[in-house]
């Protein structure tokens, strides 16, 4: 073989540039550039080609596929939303046999251990296909809203099957339920399908289950629970929202009636005291007169028992000191008077004073 001199090429970009044009054809004109576009669209086999296969429609391109995170701290405030979403619960009294009651002036829900609670969900119109009812459990108060509420250790194990045996709510009577774990907070929720009332009922029934005793320590140990049931759409977004409290106990229509009661007498102090202390300030001038009997005689009137109202307590300790000084005053005044008259006993006349006495 020969060896090329590569000395003797030139090293200038004039010659890279006249190389780069021999290799790369110059830029068609607008008539060939027509011509092939001419050939593609009469080309059967291109003719097929679908020309929006890559061309996204607008509810792909705006619709959400993932359901939103749930905020840090969920709300509490009852909002019913365009559908009107309320809630019922079936009246049942305060005996002991009960196993689920409702108090509608604390809006509280008293239930026992894994009893079912019917919850009856009312909308004024249906909701978009595919709604659904989500529970969630929270916290009452604000130190221990932030945590998340589960079962207790001890119940957790009795269902160590199961594999939402975590969740302290659960939904009865529905193959559909679905249990949920936020990612983000790690709150606890169970979903089930919306279903239209049945014919002749204007209300659908959603059976609740509570999983855990409110004093179970390890878990809710005694701290009050709300529950959260939310009207959303397939993708998240709330379309009603209601919550009630709960407490899972052994007596609920027992400890119904005794909270009530104490509700109810919490209240009534509570205007007592409003109205004392909106009455108006007494007068420190004024004294309340209290008579023990009518006087009728200057030595009744001696007698007679004075009751005063005394702001401040130098003032008391004031008045009473002289009060209690002429109290002293008028025992020895009694005293000496006693003394000074006193009569002698057996008929005998008192001497004076340088007298002498028969004997003598």
């Amino acid at each position: 073989m020969e060896e090329q001199d590569f000395g003797s090429l030139p090293l200038s970009q004039d010659s890279f540039k006249a190389l780069w044009e021999s290799v790369v054809p110059p830029p068609l004109p607008f008539t060939q550039m027509t011509g092939m576009t001419e050939l593609f669209m009469n080309d059967p086999a291109l003719a097929a080609f679908d020309a929006q296969l890559f061309d996204m429609g607008p509810e792909m391109s705006t619709k959400e596929s993932v359901t939103p995170p749930a905020s840090t701290v969920p709300v509490t405030t009852d909002y019913p939303g365009e559908y009107g979403f309320q809630l019922r619960f079936q009246k049942s009294g305060t005996a002991k046999s009960v196993t689920s009651t409702y108090s509608e002036l604390l809006n509280k829900l008293y239930c026992q251990l894994a009893k079912t609670s019917p919850v009856e969900v009312l909308v004024s119109m249906d909701p978009p296909a595919g709604a659904i009812f989500r529970a969630t459990a929270v916290y009452k108060k604000t130190e221990h809203v932030a945590e998340v509420v589960r079962r207790c250790p001890h119940h957790q194990n009795e269902d160590s099957d199961a594999e939402h045996r975590s969740h302290l709510i659960r939904v009865e009577g529905s193959q559909k339920a679905q249990y949920f774990e936020d990612p983000h907070t790690k709150r606890q929720s169970v979903t089930v399908p919306y279903e239209p009332p049945q014919l002749g009922s204007e209300m659908t029934t959603i059976l609740l289950s509570f999983m855990c005793n409110s004093s179970c320590m390890g878990g809710m140990n005694r701290r009050p629970i709300l529950t959260i049931l939310t009207l959303e759409t397939p993708e998240g977004l709330v379309l009603g929202r209601r919550c009630f409290e709960v407490r899972v106990c052994a007596c609920p229509g027992r400890d119904r009636k005794t909270e009530e009661e104490n509700s109810t007498k919490a209240q009534s102090g509570t205007k007592q005291t409003k109205k004392r202390k909106s009455a108006p300030t007494p007068d420190t001038t004024a004294v309340s007169v209290k008579k023990s009997k009518p006087a009728s005689s200057a030595e009744e009137e001696e007698k007679e028992v004075f009751t005063l109202q005394i702001r401040g307590r130098k003032r008391y300790e004031m008045l009473k000191e002289i009060n209690d000084a002429l109290e002293d005053k008028e025992k020895k005044t009694k005293t000496s008077v006693k003394h000074e008259f006193a009569v002698p006993s057996c008929g005998k006349r008192l001497l004076q004073r340088g007298e002498k006495s028969d004997s003598d």
